[in-house]
């Protein structure tokens, strides 16, 4: 088998631990799932880069559903569920009101309107309106509560409110009865720091596997919009929140639509919307992560997905991320966005380690795993590779996963066991101080897992 153009650089990796530095602290990762959308993992990169990758529009959805305004689209079991604010509202005995609608799909491109009948709503032929109560429809942003243990009636939760009423909790056992948890808030506009305008956006909420509590992050305003964060033990008491130092000088960041990534839900993704306030309120559609309690990575600064050809999109409110990003293929991710589109990304793919057409590494940080073999989401192309040595903690190739003695790697997987001559068991390094080096060409690698 031939051996790829980048099986034969010659690029010096430097030892952790000599004389006069300091040791790299270990990653411990377990068996988790990592995404090279920040540098946790990366020691080096040498003509490699961090890339972010551009979501594709989808072709229009059949049986559109209603504007995806602050909207939140929830994947339980093989149900779609879509919940989206209806700012235009629906009239209740004669009075317009502001209402929240509900609408499902069984693969996330059709969807239908049930006619609930929970609401008497006049001149309203699709009756899908699941809340109308205000002010406490405002702003409704439901999530599916992941809590080991959590009540079959209280299986969804949502806070909602204004700043004037501060958040209120609801729970459901159905995802469309919904009910108080508690009659008065359990976010109070009362702050221990000074803002014109809390919660005037979607303020949303979830139960974090990693740090075994709930997490709401919410708007704040003193001049600039910014996000805060507050956490839970019971959905009822919250901490004093914590002002995210999110912002670049003078952005205004007016969502946040923060949530646990799918398949790696210790890593926070989070699809705020920018709003250029001097530029016409026009907005665009931001990419970032956080890891538990720690801040807002912005290792891209750039737009994640633009207003496009369409003049409508250039305009305020034009451009929102629907909360979550869901599956809706073996191979592909979507985002909704405003008015009601599906953006695509392979499984994964919201970022990687690049490579061009000239070869490059990169060499990760001492890491710590459990498990028996490597597998990789990576992409090549005909002409491209991917290979994979396993060092010590000092950089030293460890005997039987060195980079010569590697399958390199070429083709497209969201899964690829990375194999060696003596075949693709890790198990022997597990627990144990390891560096990983990529060395790739025109290629890219999204994420890596190693698996029992």
């Amino acid at each position: 088998m031939r051996r790829p153009i980048a099986f034969g650089l010659g690029l010096a990796v430097a030892a952790a631990g000599r004389a006069g530095q300091e040791t790299p602290a270990v990653r411990d990762i377990g068996a988790r799932r990592e995404l090279f959308v920040d540098r946790f993992l990366i020691d080096r990169l040498e003509n490699t880069s961090l890339k972010l990758h551009e979501p594709q529009l989808a072709p229009a959805m059949e049986e559109p559903a209603d504007n995806l305004e602050y909207g939140t689209i929830i994947k339980d079991g093989d149900l779609f569920r879509l919940y989206t604010r209806d700012g235009r509202g629906a009239k209740f005995d004669g009075d317009t009101t502001e209402v929240t609608r509900y609408c499902e799909s069984r693969d996330g491109i059709r969807w239908t309107k049930p006619k609930l009948g929970l609401c008497e709503v006049d001149g309203s032929t699709a009756n899908n309106v699941i809340l109308h109560e205000p002010p406490f429809c405002h702003n409704f942003s439901p999530m599916l509560d992941t809590r080991p243990g959590v009540p079959t009636g209280e299986r969804f939760k949502a806070l909602a409110g204004t700043n004037t009423s501060g958040l209120v909790a609801f729970v459901s056992g159905d995802g469309i009865h919904w009910r108080k948890l508690r009659p008065e808030a359990v976010i109070p506009s009362r702050m221990p720091f000074r803002f014109t305008h809390l919660f005037d956006s979607q303020n949303v909420s979830f139960w974090s596997e990693a740090e075994g509590c709930y997490v709401c992050y919410f708007r704040v305003w003193d001049g600039l919009r910014r996000i805060a964060r507050t956490t839970s033990r019971d959905y009822l008491t919250w901490s004093d929140p914590v002002l995210m130092e999110a912002n670049l000088p003078g952005e205004h960041l007016y969502t946040s639509q923060t949530h646990p990534y799918f398949r790696a839900p210790h890593l926070y993704v989070a699809l705020p919307t920018r709003f250029h306030q001097e530029r016409g309120e026009s907005t665009d559609i931001l990419f970032m992560t956080a890891r538990g309690d720690g801040p807002f990575d912005r290792t891209f600064r750039e737009a994640f997905i633009r207003p496009g050809l369409d003049p409508a999109r250039w305009g305020n409110r034009s451009n929102y991320a629907a909360l979550n990003v869901v599956p809706t293929g073996p191979t592909e991710m979507s985002i909704y966005t405003t008015p009601f589109r599906r953006f695509v990304l392979r499984t994964d793919g919201f970022a990687s380690v690049h490579a061009g057409a000239d070869a490059g590494e990169m060499v990760t940080l001492p890491l710590r795993f459990t498990g028996k073999e490597l597998t990789v989401n990576y992409s090549t192309s005909a002409g491209g590779s991917l290979g994979v040595e396993v060092q010590d903690a000092d950089g030293k190739p460890l005997p039987g996963f060195t980079l010569a003695e590697c399958r390199p790697l070429v083709g497209d997987s969201i899964e690829q066991v990375v194999a060696w001559e003596r075949g693709s068991d890790v198990s022997s390094l597990a627990g144990r101080p390891v560096r990983l080096r990529f060395v790739m060409q025109e290629a890219d690698l999204f994420s890596l897992q190693f698996r029992p």
